[in-house]
């Protein structure tokens, strides 16, 4: 019975080190690959924003068809606002 009992001890102790070894690997895989995923995601950023950089300007040309319209009403709108708001000219009194 005692010799059984040590043949489990030491598969016992064969397992919890399998299993620490384990834990161990998964940790150390698992912090590589959260590092190699945020620079991925900060060069995916990166490439996506030098994309828009590039592809805005052109877009913004390809709709200015459709914004011109609103684009004279707003030109119209800021001459009216911006006449509505000038000073009143002011008149010279003559003294005496």
């Amino acid at each position: 019975m005692f010799e059984l009992m040590i043949i489990f001890a030491v598969l016992a102790g064969f397992w919890l080190l399998g299993s620490v070894l384990a834990l161990a690997f998964k940790l150390v895989f698992g912090l590589i690959g959260g590092v190699f995923s945020l620079l991925g995601g900060a060069i995916g950023l990166l490439v996506g924003a030098l994309a828009l950089l590039v592809v805005l300007p052109l877009m913004a040309f390809a709709l200015l068809p459709l914004l011109l319209p609103l684009l004279a009403v707003g030109v119209v709108v800021w001459a009216l606002v911006r006449a509505a708001r000038r000073p009143a000219p002011v008149q010279a009194h003559p003294h005496g």
